[in-house]
C-alpha cells in the first residue's frame, strides 16, 4: 500500500472569469500542478497568474507542453515526425520555464498533455523524441508519465527521473493505457466511481473496461481540472487520503 502519493492536476488552460476561479479552489487541494505552455492552451500571461496562485500554496510547478491545436485542445492525434515533437516539446517547455524564472519560480517538471501523452505511453520514437527534449532544455526536471508506459521506459533509460502517473478519473484499457476520450465512459465523473478507482490504485492495481484487474503503481495521481465536478472530486480525493495515513507531497518527495 503507498505511504505517500503527489496529486497532482492541470491547469492554465481556460483563460476565463469560471476556469481561472476552479483553477485557484483546486490549487489548495493539489500537490503539482502542470501548466499549459501556449501549445493546446495558456499563455504567457496565464503561465505567470497561475504559477503565482501555485507558490502561495507551496505547489510544486510543471510545464504541460501539448500538440499545437487548439481546436481540439489537442487531444486529437497528429502524424507528426519525431524532429517537429521535440521542438515543439522544447520551446513550450523553455517559455514555460523562462516565464517561470522572470517571477524567481522554478520549473521542477514536464508533463506531455493529451494525444502527446498518450502517443508516447506506446510509440517509442514519439516517447524519445520528448525525453530528448525534456534532457537538452534541464536533465533535473522530473517527466510525468502513464506507469508502466513506453515514455515511462524511455525516459528511465535516459537517466530522468520519471514520476509514475495515474488517473482517478480516467479509465483504463487491459493493457494499461488510458480508454479513449471517445468511449462511452473513458471519463469518470461520479464521486463513487473515482472513490473505487483511487482505493484500488491505493493497492496497486485498476479494474479494466474490460473487466480485468490489472497492476498499477504509481507515484502520482491526477485529476482533471476539466473534470465535471473537479473540485467535489478532489476534495472527496483528500479527504479519502488523509482517513488512510497518506501523505501528500510534491513527486519531489515520493519515492518509488
Amino acid at each position: 500500500m503507498l505511504r505517500r502519493l503527489d496529486l497532482n492536476s492541470d491547469m492554465g488552460e481556460r483563460d476565463t472569469a469560471e476556469g481561472v476561479a476552479l483553477d485557484a479552489a483546486l490549487m489548495p487541494l493539489i500537490t503539482s500542478v502542470n501548466i499549459a505552455c501556449g501549445g493546446h492552451a495558456g499563455s504567457r500571461d496565464l503561465m505567470r497568474r497561475t504559477a503565482s496562485v501555485a507558490q502561495k500554496h507551496g505547489v510544486a510547478i510543471g510545464a504541460h507542453p501539448g500538440l499545437p491545436d487548439r481546436q481540439t485542445f489537442g487531444r486529437a492525434e497528429r502524424d507528426m515526425p519525431p524532429n517537429e515533437i521535440r521542438a515543439l516539446v522544447s520551446e513550450q517547455v523553455m517559455t514555460c520555464g523562462r516565464v517561470m524564472e522572470s517571477d524567481g519560480l522554478k520549473l521542477r517538471h514536464v508533463k506531455p498533455h493529451g494525444a502527446l501523452y498518450n502517443t508516447a505511453a506506446r510509440n517509442e520514437d514519439i516517447a524519445e523524441a520528448i525525453v530528448t527534449a525534456v534532457r537538452d532544455v534541464d536533465c533535473s526536471l522530473l517527466l510525468y508519465a502513464l506507469a508502466g508506459s513506453v515514455l515511462a521506459r524511455v525516459g528511465e533509460a535516459a537517466g530522468l527521473r520519471v514520476i509514475h502517473e495515474g488517473f482517478a478519473d480516467r479509465a483504463y484499457r487491459a493493457d494499461g493505457r488510458l480508454a479513449s476520450r471517445s468511449e462511452a465512459g473513458a471519463v469518470i465523473e461520479h464521486e463513487d466511481g473515482v472513490r473505487e478507482q483511487l482505493r484500488q490504485l491505493i493497492d496497486g492495481n485498476v479494474m479494466t473496461v474490460e473487466r480485468t484487474l490489472i497492476p498499477v503503481s504509481i507515484q502520482s495521481l491526477c485529476l482533471h481540472s476539466d473534470t465535471p465536478q473537479a473540485l467535489v472530486l478532489a476534495r472527496m480525493i483528500r479527504h479519502e487520503l488523509e482517513r488512510i495515513g497518506i501523505e501528500m507531497l510534491a513527486a519531489t518527495h515520493v519515492d518509488r
